[in-house]
């Protein structure tokens, strides 16, 4: 099983990229989601949260306020650091686990869509790495639509994460999302067939 890793920075279309390539067929494990199920109520991913920040971050419901947990973390690195520490090793555990079942599949192309890929140097687990790029002024324009944040949050979060270059840096492919729908569909298609053609990245 041949496992692309699928990351971009915050609003760059990595998503819509990810669903592209689950409509060409390719299971898609999707980090977000499991990092969402590493701090569920009655998980030790929550207990430690509660434990780090204490329980006035929880919901009414017991839930973790992720609006302002996200507040918080985005706003001050030294915190965000803290809060990482603490749910990071049972979110990669847990990604492991769903990659090495993956990989006792037969032959195929399945994807990791993780926005945090490189922050969390899971690079190595991945047999490529995809970075969709988009620019600032087009991801700013996203999450304000999207989230309904305002242009300063929209930028803190942007500057919590590695930078375009950083990641591009890291990179086997290259897609940039800042144009239309239709052009991030072609090049995701391109890519997928370079991939199961056996052509190597230009990158390299």
């Amino acid at each position: 099983m041949f496992i692309i890793g699928l990351t971009g920075t915050i609003a760059s279309g990595k998503s819509t990229a990810a669903r592209m390539l689950r409509e060409e067929g390719l299971a898609v494990v999707d980090a977000d989601a499991i990092a969402r199920e590493a701090v569920e109520p009655g998980t030790e991913g929550l207990q430690a949260v509660v434990s780090l920040l204490g329980e006035d971050y929880l919901t009414p419901d017991g839930r973790m306020d992720r609006k302002k947990v996200g507040a918080l973390v985005f706003s001050d690195p030294a915190e965000m650091e803290r809060y990482n520490a603490v749910v990071r090793p049972a979110i990669k555990k847990a990604i492991q686990k769903k990659l090495a079942a993956l990989r006792a599949q037969p032959a195929g192309e399945a994807v990791l869509d993780a926005p945090l890929l490189l922050e969390y140097g899971m690079e190595g687990c991945v047999d490529e790495v995809w970075v969709i790029t988009a620019s600032d002024d087009v991801r700013i324009a996203r999450m304000k639509a999207r989230d309904g944040l305002d242009e300063a949050a929209a930028k803190e979060r942007i500057a919590a994460q590695l930078s375009d270059a950083e990641k591009i840096a890291k990179a086997s492919r290259v897609i940039d999302n800042s144009q239309s729908m239709e052009a991030l569909r072609a090049a995701v298609c391109a890519a997928l067939a370079a991939v199961r053609s056996g052509r190597k990245p230009e990158r390299d």
